[in-house]
């Protein structure tokens, strides 16, 4: 069995031998019987057993609440008009141009716009069969639900296999509420939903010393955003470090004989032996020298693997920014650029907005992740983020650290690993102990702020009557049509029709106009569509629930 202890540890005791049914041994007795102890959580032996072999029944039974949660708040928002951006009616025309094996068109970010002139995110190709067999936003809510659940089952099961079953639901418990995936879910739908289960899965493999597993995982990556190329560069930088110390350990060598002397050198002294028959001793090797030396020959052989995987990205992120996006954008370039401030990053604009996003992500984890070589992986996407002078990517309150949330869970389950296998500090030691269950129980106190604590409030499952009654204004618009509109409206309409962001139609004049007026921002809905459409004519078509739809007669 493997220990838990890293490779890495200057200080670690025991040897350790890799195989893909093995993963790690917890350290039991340094913590209560209530997270890692036979007698606690961690159960019986055959439930460890079960745990460590992957079959533990309990990380998709967490996946399964986790993505009944998810999927709720998520499908709630939608049909009450909740929708916070156009993101969901962008990549509902892209995917929707995927499942009639179109161009993946969206029209809302201009019209004829390709999807990869914006970002590079093949990946979301791979809804188009499920989207073809049940079009609708729908079905992007739910799928991103699933994925982002996903995710909770090699965290959970990498957790348990390194610290004990006990503590690894904790952690699961943790991760499934972190305000990163929280977030992501009541942003509506994104393409970095199918970044988090493969960094998820890879970094369960890295942990469990699988290497070759863990690249293969992370390769995908740069099929989701082409941010993601230089994330995994960082992922496979870290393999190769890890796989290169694992490669550099060698287990203690048999006896001579092949066995231990059991009489030691106080016992009877062997009879003599003639000279002539003399012969070298011949060492035997033992099955644990001989596992030892397999694992460290493959951890050997995986070096210059993750070294290519890790100039591939780099390669792979310089080619989608300098060739591939601007050869599909209608400008030609990459228009995400002009986010530095200035054409410099200033990395001490919004620093105290930095330094809280920073505190949500390690202090939940009690800074352990800070321990681990994995939280190196999240420096790319903070990077940029910080960079950048767009202050929405600073913060807490977008999607953008989802994919940061597995990094960060699981260099905490490893820190905790470390700190319970190395440390000969009783406060120190008994502090890991305790952080599992105290992240879970942050988790839980943190959600009251957070989406999934609106779940506790019987009104959330209330559908207003003025959103039924937009949605059957929004009903009589026919199929087909060209449709200018604003937020509200937008993932009503991009299904079945072609529909244009409000203000950015270029030169296409709308069949029809529909408002979200909620806010009263449209005194005169008419007038405003004749503003934008000089040439023109709308007349007011209806108007239900606070929305508004204007038909051009001329």
């Amino acid at each position: 069995m493997r220990a838990a202890v890293d490779p890495s540890a200057e200080d670690e005791h025991e040897a350790r031998s890799s195989s893909s049914g093995a993963h790690g041994r917890t350290d039991r007795s340094s913590g209560p019987a209530g997270l890692g102890g036979p007698a606690g959580l961690g159960g019986p032996d055959g439930l460890v057993r079960r745990t460590l072999r992957g079959r533990d029944p309990a990380p998709w039974g967490l996946a399964a609440v986790f993505f009944a949660a998810y999927a709720t708040v998520s499908v709630l928002r939608w049909e009450k008009f909740g929708t916070r951006s156009w993101d969901l009616g962008i990549f509902e025309q892209a995917i929707r141009g995927y499942a009639h094996l179109q161009a993946p068109i969206a029209d809302l970010k201009g019209p004829g716009s390709h999807i990869l002139g914006d970002h590079f995110s093949p990946v979301t190709a791979l809804l188009a069969p499920l989207y073809r067999l049940f079009p609708g936003p729908v079905t992007l809510l739910l799928a991103q639900a699933a994925l982002l659940a996903l995710s909770v089952v090699p965290v959970t099961r990498a957790s348990g296999r390194l610290l004990g079953r006990g503590a690894g639901l904790c952690l699961g418990v943790a991760y499934g509420l972190s305000f990163g995936l929280q977030r992501a879910v009541d942003f509506d739908f994104h393409e970095i939903a199918f970044a988090v289960p493969l960094l998820a899965f890879s970094l369960e493999a890295l942990l469990a010393e699988r290497w070759r597993a863990a690249l293969c995982w992370a390769l995908p990556l740069v099929l989701v955003k082409e941010d993601m190329g230089l994330t995994l560069t960082a992922l496979a930088s870290v393999v190769a470090w890890r796989a290169h110390r694992a490669g550099r350990k060698t287990a203690p060598g048999p006896s001579p004989s092949g066995t231990a002397d059991p009489a030691g050198p106080a016992g009877p002294a062997d009879p003599p032996v003639p000279a002539e028959s003399a012969k070298p001793a011949e060492p035997t090797p033992t099955p644990a020298t001989a596992t030892a030396t397999a694992t460290a020959a493959r951890a050997r052989r995986a070096v210059p693997y993750a070294c290519a995987v890790a100039a591939f990205g780099i390669v792979a992120a310089l080619v989608t920014f300098v060739w591939i996006i601007p050869a599909f954008n209608t400008a030609g370039s990459y228009e995400y650029w002009n986010r530095m401030e200035g054409g410099v990053p200033n990395p001490f604009a919004g620093a105290d907005v930095k330094l809280r996003t920073l505190a949500w992500l390690l202090l939940p984890t009690g800074l352990f992740a800070l321990r681990s070589p994995l939280v190196l992986i999240a420096l790319p996407t903070l990077g940029w983020r910080f960079l950048s002078s767009d202050d929405s990517y600073w913060g807490t309150d977008w999607h953008y650290s989802a994919v940061l949330m597995p990094v960060v869970v699981l260099a905490a389950a490893d820190g905790l690993a470390r700190v319970r296998s190395c440390t000969r500090r009783p406060r120190l030691r008994n502090l890991a102990a305790q952080t599992p269950l105290a992240a879970a129980a942050v988790a839980l106190a943190l959600t009251v702020s957070l989406p999934l604590g609106t779940l506790t409030d019987p009104a959330v499952y209330r559908v207003p009557a003025s959103a039924r009654q937009a949605d059957a204004l929004l009903d009589r618009i026919p199929d087909g049509a060209t449709v200018e509109a604003n937020i509200g409206p937008i993932s009503r309409l991009a299904g079945r029709c072609r529909v244009l962001w409000i203000g950015n139609s270029r030169g296409v004049t709308p069949d029809y106009v529909a408002l979200d007026n909620r806010s009263g921002r449209y005194r005169d809905p008419a007038a405003s569509a004749v503003r934008l459409h000089p040439d023109a004519r709308f007349e007011e078509w209806g108007s239900a629930g606070g929305f508004v739809v204007l038909r051009r007669v001329t």
